[in-house]
């Protein structure tokens, strides 16, 4: 059986925690940030966790993480 490949554009947006959770970064803090406020730019800067809904969508894309 040929080895699985990993989609490279998942593997460079998302990472796997030790207890097996998918950790992404928020959305919205690239450009035109001079209409947001100073608390949501921070709060941009923060990283969450990917939904269980689509956890395990990404875990399909990622076989070896």
């Amino acid at each position: 059986m040929p080895k699985l490949k990993t989609n490279k554009g998942a593997q460079k947006r998302f990472k796997l925690t030790k207890s097996g959770k998918v950790k992404r970064h928020k959305q919205g803090a690239r450009h035109i940030l001079t209409k947001k406020s100073r608390s949501r730019k921070r709060s941009l800067r923060s990283s969450s966790l990917v939904e269980k809904t689509m956890e395990k969508k990404i875990r399909n894309l990622l076989p070896y993480a």
